[in-house]
């Protein structure tokens, strides 16, 4: 019976200072930084629209569709993200984008097809520069370069 009592008392004297002792925490969290750029930059957000000048060598005679694709400092929002460039140069829609500051360039990804042709594949990426006037952002479409068809890219 002894030993049983002092078994008892060195469980509670493991106990007791298992209790004294501070115990490590760790924490981790992992997270898309596109989920809160304002949080983790400091900077605020601000909603951008862009308008463009037409190139008929890239728009064709079909038209030209864009899909504007995420990059920091900007994300798309919503329908803004698809535009429609006719072939004599009009756009069905504003280019929407939310940024930390204006962008200097950015990318889509392009094809040539009409404007009631079912969305498909798309060609390739598309880089283009932007110039920036407070929130109206111009893309000239003549400036933008190319950049391989997907299959190609790396």
């Amino acid at each position: 019976m002894k030993w049983l009592l002092t078994l008892f008392i060195i469980m509670l004297s493991a106990v007791a200072n298992a209790a004294d002792e501070k115990p490590v925490v760790r924490r981790v969290s992992i997270f898309s930084t596109s989920t809160d750029w304002e949080a983790i930059t400091g900077l605020s957000l601000s909603e951008f629209r862009g308008k463009f000048i037409s190139d008929s060598k890239l728009v064709g005679n079909k038209g030209l569709v864009l899909y504007y694709l995420d990059g920091f400092p900007c994300y798309g929002l919503g329908e803004g993200v698809r535009v429609w460039i006719d072939p004599r140069g009009r756009a069905d829609n504003d280019l929407r984008i939310v940024c930390l500051r204006p962008p200097q360039q950015i990318n889509f990804a392009w094809r040539n097809m009409t404007r009631d042709a079912d969305q498909g594949v798309t060609t390739g990426i598309l880089t283009c520069p932007v110039s920036a006037s407070g929130r109206d952002l111009t893309i000239e479409l003549s400036k933008c370069k190319k950049g391989p068809d997907w299959p190609d890219y790396e």
